[in-house]
């Protein structure tokens, strides 16, 4: 949330699995607005020769690195997903880093507002980080129709993965904003330039007037 005249005006947006984010994002991107994505950023901190990758060596030993020093993300998942000691270690680890990488791209990037794409933004509780939350919203018998054709999923892992994350209802009571997103991209487009021209309004709002553009 802004409480600075010089805070920019940041809109965090969020969904559920297959829901859209990427194809919300990259229209964003197309009208020159700054994207900054926490999953890449969650990639880019443990590259190879990085401080982060280095602590998680000296942490959980050399074999958590691929034949060619790239982090094995998948068997790093596998062995945190069981035991929540060595998750909250790794956390430890990579969210301050994430999060230290996050303010200095926001800090450094140009534009009237910023979108910041945080997948788990309701489960996590980042909420008042953000001017504005944007929730990308589609039936869920969509996100596992969509999930099995992506990721050749069964129906029932697709459902198991929706089960582990927030439900819709919580996203959706925690949103400012909402893009329903189950037509075509052209719908699509169309529904992104309108909540440009809003948040062009709002980040301008927000410069001269902090409080004005805070969300419930």
């Amino acid at each position: 949330m802004n409480n600075r005249s010089n805070t920019p005006f940041i809109v965090g947006l969020t969904g559920g699995i297959a829901s859209g984010k990427t194809a919300v994002a990259r229209e964003f991107e197309s009208l020159g607005i700054t994207v900054i994505d926490t999953d890449q950023l969650a990639r880019d901190v443990v590259e190879p020769g990085t401080p982060t990758l280095k602590e998680l060596v000296e942490t959980f030993g050399a074999e958590i690195l691929t034949a060619d020093g790239h982090l094995d993300r998948r068997g790093m998942r596998e062995r945190v997903f069981a035991d929540a000691a060595q998750r909250k270690i790794l956390e430890s680890i990579t969210h301050p880093a994430i999060r230290a990488e996050l303010a200095r791209r926001a800090a450094a990037a140009p534009g009237p507002y910023q979108i910041h794409v945080v997948p788990l933004l309701v489960e996590g509780g980042g909420k008042s980080t953000f001017s504005r939350i944007l929730v990308v919203d589609c039936p869920e018998e969509v996100q596992i129709r969509r999930l099995m054709a992506r990721d050749h999923s069964t129906e029932a892992q697709a459902k198991q993965i929706l089960t582990a994350q927030a439900t819709r209802a919580t996203r959706l009571s925690a949103a400012d904003d909402v893009i329903e997103n189950t037509g075509d991209l052209s719908e699509l487009r169309d529904k992104v330039h309108r909540l440009h021209q809003s948040y062009l309004q709002l980040a301008s709002r927000n410069a001269s007037d902090p409080a004005s553009t805070t969300h419930h």
